[in-house]
């Protein structure tokens, strides 16, 4: 796993956060990607989230990278630096009640119907009316086997940020995050491109 981290960290060099998807990684298994040298995690279930802190709450810096459930809001709020997945007015409201540290709105540039997200016209209503703090957005492009596909949405995403003002970007994950690195990702979200053959 250490040297399938430095093939990524060579390729999207120093500035790029690299976040390991812990979604299918065991409890026990944690500490070995902290000894591998992974410092940030994502997790995308509240359940695992609390159990996996539990355990190895100071391994790591944590953010919560899945799809939200507004009423479990008052348990992810208190115990992650992120946020990533801000898509929904209900969530707005719950935040009000729980603020987070920072929040990702994540915004559907491709349009797609089975995806979360706001669309990019409702983007500024999302930001004004976000209770805490918004420093950035996230998105999930259409699945591809052909990374470059994906350019434009990354390439999109940068823009909307910039229009707005927003700092952190988070968008690509192990099929593509070289591509993203490119068009300014400043947090991948990766997890085969990490763990295979580890």
């Amino acid at each position: 796993m250490r040297d399938n981290l430095a093939r990524v960290r060579e390729r999207i060099g120093a500035d790029v956060e690299i976040l390991a998807a812990t979604k299918y990684v065991d409890a026990d298994d944690l500490p070995a990607l902290a000894e591998a040298g992974i410092e940030l995690v994502g997790e995308n279930r509240v359940q695992d989230l609390l159990a996996k802190q539990e355990r190895h709450r100071d391994l790591f810096t944590w953010d919560f990278i899945g799809a939200l459930q507004s009423r479990k809001l008052k348990d992810i709020a208190p115990n992650v630096r992120l946020i990533h997945s801000i898509a929904s007015e209900s969530a707005l409201r719950r935040l009000e009640q729980h603020p987070a540290r920072e929040v990702l709105i994540q915004v559907n540039v491709a349009g797609e119907e089975s995806k979360e997200g706001v669309g990019p016209g409702e983007l500024a209503d999302y930001i004004a009316n976000c209770p805490c703090p918004v420093t950035g957005l996230m998105t999930m492009p259409p699945f591809t086997e052909e990374p470059e596909r994906n350019r434009r949405y990354f390439a999109r995403l940068a823009e909307l940020a910039a229009e707005h003002g927003l700092q952190r970007l988070s968008m690509g994950t192990s099929q593509d995050y070289a591509v993203a690195a490119e068009e300014g990702a400043t947090i991948v979200r990766l997890g085969s491109v990490l763990y295979e053959g580890a």
